[in-house]
């Protein structure tokens, strides 16, 4: 079973107890990902004027944004990665034919060399019965 850690981040400039089964720098790296958050609304004229629940509901609304964006990137990366695993497979298909194609043409030609062979034999052996003939 995991071991659940605990540390303690800063969100907001308030110190804030996180645990979780996540390693505490993952922890960290959350937090810093708030407070970057923070300080990126922070920066939007009137986001400072806003009632306490409407900038919650900016930062949620932020968050989801970066959530499905990152999600639909995984997504295409998928869709991306599962392109080139067919690609991939077409081409080791295509591959394994070429070789068998060619190890039919060169049996193929192993054979028709043999038959050269046979028939460059055959008119050697010609050659001497009619020369034979001829004297």
């Amino acid at each position: 079973m995991a071991v659940k850690n605990t540390t303690q981040v800063l969100i907001g400039g308030k110190i804030i107890t996180l645990s979780g089964y996540e390693s505490e720098e993952y922890l960290q790296k959350v937090a810093n990902y708030m407070n970057s958050k923070l300080t990126e609304l922070s920066q939007i004229p009137g986001y400072s004027r806003q009632a306490q629940e409407t900038r919650h509901t900016l930062l949620s609304l932020n968050i989801a944004d970066d959530y499905f964006k990152a999600k639909r990137q995984a997504e295409m990366f998928e869709e991306d990665l599962e392109a080139k695993d067919r690609e991939m497979y077409d081409l080791k298909h295509d591959l394994i034919n070429g070789q068998v194609e060619l190890d039919h043409a060169r049996k193929e030609a192993e054979e028709h060399a043999r038959q050269v062979q046979t028939l460059q034999d055959k008119i050697t052996e010609l050659e001497k019965e009619l020369e034979e003939l001829l004297n």
